[in-house]
């Protein structure tokens, strides 16, 4: 970990579901100018000003998961900056390309975007732009859902598992309510108090604030439909 170096994370609610996606920069890393998108959403283009202005390079596009409001602007983004690898959890290779599978043919609004080039599993460690993050699978809210930890600097993106207050929808018909305990309970619950998290949808918190006050964690609900009403 010597080597390692802190990232800066800039997040951007987009669309109409206010989806969370995150711009990743490690400002003293080797790259300072290279970047990487995690999730890219419905209306990016927030997101996308702030790369060109910035003067940024993205080298690639992390998914937590590949429901229709957090790949709806992968397109987009490849027109603006060119091909670049897309990677996501390999339960979830096919639904970019699905509307049935990324919800958009529930919402009447058939999302099909370019395919993932690569896949990440569980207890992966991957490199951006020299920061070391760790892949945690976290499946119950989508079977391929993914959080991306770097516990040098004590963060962690877990796209829709675990919100402030309260936790993912498991409601879909892939959704699998107890999978979600397990991946809150026993997965995110054991990260430490002081990790900060943001989530997919709302503001970033801690895994200890959630511990104490997240009435879906302790003692864990698991009510279908647990978040709220968004994919």
């Amino acid at each position: 970990m010597s080597t390692d170096h802190p990232p800066v994370i800039t997040t951007f609610p987009l669309g109409d579901w206010q989806t969370n996606c995150h711009v990743v920069t490690v400002p003293t890393g080797p790259s300072p100018r290279d970047c990487w998108i995690v999730d890219c959403g419905h209306r990016p283009e927030p997101l996308l000003a702030f790369i060109q202005k910035e003067g940024l390079v993205p080298k690639g596009i992390l998914l937590t998961h590949c429901h229709l409001d957090h790949i709806m602007g992968i397109d987009k983004a490849i027109a603006l900056f060119g091909p670049m690898p897309i990677l996501c959890h390999r339960l979830e290779a096919a639904w970019n390309t699905e509307p049935m599978l990324n919800l958009s043919g529930f919402y009447g609004m058939p999302v099909s975007v370019s395919p993932p080039t690569a896949f990440v599993e569980d207890g992966q460690t991957i490199d951006l732009c020299g920061s070391s993050w760790r892949v945690l699978h976290v499946p119950g809210h989508s079977p391929g859902s993914v959080a991306f930890v770097h516990d040098g600097s004590n963060q962690a993106l877990t796209g829709d598992a675990l919100f402030a207050g309260s936790v993912g929808r498991s409601d879909f018909p892939t959704s699998n309510p107890r999978d979600l305990h397990r991946s809150v309970t026993e997965t995110l619950m054991r990260l430490p108090d002081h990790m900060t998290i943001r989530p997919g949808h709302g503001p970033k918190t801690t895994i200890g604030v959630e511990r104490r006050t997240n009435p879906n964690v302790a003692p864990y609900v698991g009510k279908v439909g647990g978040g709220p009403a968004r994919p």
